[in-house]
């Protein structure tokens, strides 16, 4: 792959100009949400934090690119905002437009040099696909194979620092209105994940890594990055075809169980394994091949390598909720990275781990949520929630927690599309055989060494 040398610093990161500009952008639109949402506090109840969405979301709907894409994470985990945020903020679409095909070039020669069209049979001029960082292009090599290319979009690094800080600024004040939870690890969490989801050089590791995950399971399909024709800012890959798991909504039950198998497999197999899970459980991440028998998984920029100690964590959880142990699940709640814990308090969060737990505490078929609608899936439980941490919190949410909830909540958003029925704590016991928090450690370092990347 063709790369910087370590030592070099990244030109766009550090784009003065680039970061002035956008954060004087930025900070219009969000100095008004903030002013709103300082007034609207002086409303009561459900028409304050109406008010205050609003504002938040008018705000972010003139701010493209990665401020918007924090938005559409935050919108995608119920039980870190109040409703009424995450229903404003999941209107908002992905921000930017496609570039068009002169600045296309101009950003190609600057990756792969002023021949980058030799190296190509064909060129596609126009983006198959666009989104908040970067686009794709469909192309092919000299020796048939068909690639596709994502390029990111100018001055992202710029624009990922600069939104970040406007954020950190914005969920401050949110803090000292909402008594229920403390973002602050959040923000941090999210900020980590957005910067190595702009280093192509690090989604192509980590497409190496999960093809070695899934090496095993033939009926799960991850590109091949192609080294000779990547940078940090242009990943090129093989493309791979698929249905959208929206077209079997309608296909007969076994055929939708069985999909929701797989995407168990595709998502929970690596993270029972080697504590690896793919953050971003976007629909549009996955195809569906072969009439429903296999699946394409994508995009890896947003992947969460866990420590082997935070899924026994996670494991320990699971068996505190099945015994019905208190005590275990506090134990458990600390290893995860809760603070300041107390009695109340693991009631409160237990709330939300029987919820996240529910479908695998129970041995038998059933679906992910009875009788929830995807829109509203975790709602109930997170409100509850967040009414009894007004009382007794707040509570400050470990940075381990956002992506793993995060991809909980969006495979079982999948599950409900599909209306899978299945023996979900079978599956579960499954991927945990022979499981111990040595050989996932053992298993994860050897693992991440072959793919070139580290916690």
């Amino acid at each position: 792959m063709a790369s910087e040398p370590l030592n070099k610093i990244d030109p766009e990161r550090n784009r003065f100009t680039s970061r002035l500009g956008r954060t004087a952008k930025v900070g219009v639109n969000l100095s008004g949400a903030a002013l709103s949402m300082g007034a609207n506090h002086l409303f009561s109840g459900d028409q304050r934090d109406e008010r205050a969405a609003r504002a938040l979301a008018e705000a972010l709907g003139k701010t493209k690119g990665p401020l918007m894409k924090i938005a559409q994470m935050l919108s995608t985990i119920p039980d870190l905002l109040p409703p009424e945020y995450a229903d404003k903020l999941a209107t908002l679409q992905a921000g930017a437009p496609a570039m068009g095909w002169p600045f296309v070039k101009r950003r190609m020669r600057a990756e792969l040099g002023s021949d980058w069209q030799d190296k190509f049979s064909e060129f596609s001029e126009k983006a198959a696909h666009a989104a908040s960082l970067g686009q794709v292009h469909k192309a092919t090599l000299p020796d048939g194979r068909i690639l596709a290319c994502k390029l990111q979009y100018a001055d992202m690094a710029s624009a990922v620092e600069s939104d970040v800080n406007q954020l950190k600024n914005l969920l401050g004040l949110f803090n000292r209105f909402e008594k229920s939870i403390d973002a602050t690890e959040l923000v941090e969490e999210i900020t980590e994940r957005l910067r190595e989801e702009l280093d192509y050089e690090r989604e192509a590791k980590a497409m190496r890594l999960y093809r070695h995950m899934h090496q095993d399971r033939d009926f799960i399909t991850c590109p091949e990055p192609i080294e000779a024709l990547s940078t940090r800012r242009l990943l090129t890959m093989t493309w791979h075809e698929g249905a959208r798991l929206e077209s079997f909504e309608t296909a007969d039950q076994a055929t939708r169980n069985h999909i929701a198998t797989l995407l168990f497999w595709a998502w929970w197999g690596p993270m029972n394994s080697y504590g690896v899970i793919h953050g971003d459980p976007h629909l549009g991440n996955y195809q569906i091949t072969e009439g429903g028998k296999g699946i394409n998984l994508l995009d890896f920029g947003c992947i969460r390598i866990f420590p082997a100690k935070f899924v026994g964590g996670v494991v320990a959880l699971y068996k505190a909720l099945r015994a019905d142990d208190k005590e275990a699940a506090f134990e458990a709640y600390k290893i995860w990275g809760f603070e300041n814990l107390t009695s109340d308090l693991v009631d409160i969060l237990n709330i939300w781990a029987k919820f996240i737990y529910g479908p695998i505490l129970q041995d038998r078929v059933r679906t992910i949520a009875d009788g929830v609608k995807p829109g509203e899936y975790g709602r109930k439980e997170a409100f509850q929630m967040r009414q009894l941490l007004k009382e007794k919190g707040p509570v400050k949410i470990p940075r381990e927690f956002v992506f793993m909830d995060r991809a909980a909540i969006g495979l079982g958003a999948a599950y409900l599309r599909l209306g899978a029925e299945l023996n979900f704590h079978h599956i579960f016991e499954e991927s945990l055989e022979n499981f111990s928090v040595e050989a996932l450690e053992a298993r994860q370092k050897s693992a991440l060494e072959r793919a070139g990347l580290d916690i």
